[in-house]
């Protein structure tokens, strides 16, 4: 089923620019990280290779920006420079997400900056100070689409001076005529070397002044009138960046991402919860409001097991199991499986509708599938294994045939068809040697992996009705007083090792 979903996502890949299809081009976060993992799973070059070229597109095009970071919604065209220029909480946590996994995989440099710049941007600029992240960037600004974001070669040069001016232009595209009604909207053709031999500097000189341009550019454009701001707050889309933040903290060892899914994970377990523990669905100005929707505590869900993963706080894991605890109360169809999209003490409906669709976001069923099965591995709750499998059951044909509108449920269909790897890794989380053996684990991208970890100092966590300790943790220990780390297959463990270079080695097999 994998390879036939695959099969029909190379039949519409634009082999020159990226992405699939034509005008307009949505970036279809969900789709390409499906491609990574074919590509781990099966070794397929080419499915990393539309992976990597099409991220690659994307953030050389006007679709990125180019001085602030963070995506716009969309391309109006099929070469992805012409945005639609609002730009969305969720495509920034996706993408951002996928452009990590493949530095994780290809160690380029070029990957880890577009990460870096775009969890920046939600920091700067999309971040409430009580922790919640908000919701939309507006296209427009004083009444013109776009006028925040383009330039003229008088601007640039004005700015810049004609040295650097020239330099700047040339690499970015801008010119007399403009790309775009008469303006132009900054984008990368042409790569460093080549640009620098084309204008008689050396690459380093280049660099430069491109990284002298953009920060000048930049603190012009702060200047001008900014676009609108929708600062509603929106659960499952919080949910998706915090798994983003926390997945990001780990892997590129930035605190300060790591502090803000902190922050998110606390703000939305103070503020966007009832009397009773249940969601609301959006926050703005201190009040929390609507019944929350099934992607709301599904995403939630699977940004919280990341929290879990990247802090070993096993205060995360159990609220995740609670809220999918509500989701098999409150939203599940016993009797023919999957989920529905609201609760049973919702509003009254006519029809009371299931979504699978991962159309711009996850669909509440296929977050259900991907929090649910790494729940489940980590509690030993096998249940959530089989109310997976009635999701795949109900959408099996539509995978195949339709694989475009289902990447985040064809990704956990992957993760739910390969063999099991468990981590377990103990130790002071303060001691420099269990620091390395978590950074050897977390700067690779192993999908097929759910990890645990515990400070034997501060014991063992309980899970409510199950035995004492996490199954995963079971029985570890410390090695002669040095912190261990646990490889395991189905639970089938490895010996534990001490150093780095030996896990980095059992991870390789």
């Amino acid at each position: 089923l994998l390879d036939a979903a695959f099969a029909q996502l190379y039949q519409h890949y634009d082999d020159g620019e990226g992405g699939f299809g034509g005008a307009p081009k949505f970036p279809q976060a969900m789709t390409l990280e499906f491609l990574l993992r074919q590509y781990e799973r099966t070794g397929n070059a080419g499915a990393l290779a539309m992976a990597t070229h099409t991220l690659r597109k994307m953030a050389n095009g006007g679709m990125y920006d180019q001085l602030g970071g963070g995506f716009h919604r969309y391309s109006t065209d099929a070469i992805w420079l012409v945005p639609h220029f609002e730009k969305m909480l969720y495509d920034n946590a996706l993408l951002a997400r996928v452009y990590l996994y493949a530095w994780q995989i290809s160690g380029d440099a070029f990957f880890r900056g577009i990460v870096e710049e775009t969890l920046d941007y939600v920091l700067r600029e999309m971040t409430d100070p009580a922790g919640g992240f908000y919701s939309t960037q507006d296209a427009d600004s004083e009444g013109v689409e776009g006028k925040f974001f383009v330039w003229t070669v008088d601007e640039v040069k004005s700015i810049l001076g004609d040295a650097d001016g020239e330099l700047f232009c040339r690499y970015f595209d801008v010119s007399e005529q403009g790309n775009w009604e008469g303006v132009n909207i900054l984008h990368v053709d042409e790569d460093i070397e080549t640009v620098a031999q084309a204008t008689g500097v050396s690459p380093e000189q280049l660099r430069v002044a491109l990284d002298r341009g953009r920060e000048r550019l930049f603190a012009a454009r702060e200047q001008r009138i900014k676009p609108g701001l929708d600062d509603k707050v929106l659960a499952a889309w919080n949910g998706l960046m915090l798994r983003t933040f926390a997945e990001a903290g780990a892997a590129l060892a930035r605190p300060d991402y790591l502090d803000a899914a902190l922050r998110n994970a606390e703000f939305i377990l103070g503020e966007m919860l009832d009397g009773r523990g249940r969601l609301f669905r959006s926050w703005k100005d201190g009040r929390a409001t609507l019944n929350g929707y099934l992607e709301d505590y599904t995403v939630i869900a699977e940004g919280l097991v990341a929290l879990y993963q990247a802090t070993f706080d096993d205060r995360w894991l159990f609220e995740a199991d609670r809220l999918l605890q509500i989701v098999h109360e409150h939203f599940w169809d016993d009797e023919n499986g999957a989920a529905f999209h609201t609760s049973d003490d919702h509003e009254t409906l006519i029809v009371r509708r299931k979504d699978f669709f991962d159309n711009a976001e996850p669909s509440g069923n296929s977050a259900y599938a991907t929090a649910a099965m790494r729940l489940g591995r980590l509690l030993e709750r096998y249940e959530y294994a089989e109310r997976s499998e009635s999701i795949f059951r109900i959408m099996r044909h539509a995978l195949a045939t339709q694989p475009s509108g289902f990447g985040h449920l064809l990704s956990a269909l992957d993760f739910y068809l390969r063999p099991s790897r468990e981590i377990a890794i103990v130790g002071d989380p303060a001691d420099a040697r269990t620091q390395a053996l978590r950074q050897t684990v977390y700067e690779r991208w192993l999908p097929d992996t759910v990890m645990a970890g515990f400070d034997p100092g501060a014991g063992q966590p309980q899970v409510a009705g199950q035995p004492p300790v996490l199954p995963l943790l079971a029985d570890r220990s410390l090695v002669n007083d040095r912190p261990a780390a646990y490889v395991c297959r189905n639970f089938v463990c490895n010996l534990p090792v001490t150093e780095p270079e030996a896990l980095a080695e059992q991870l390789t097999v």
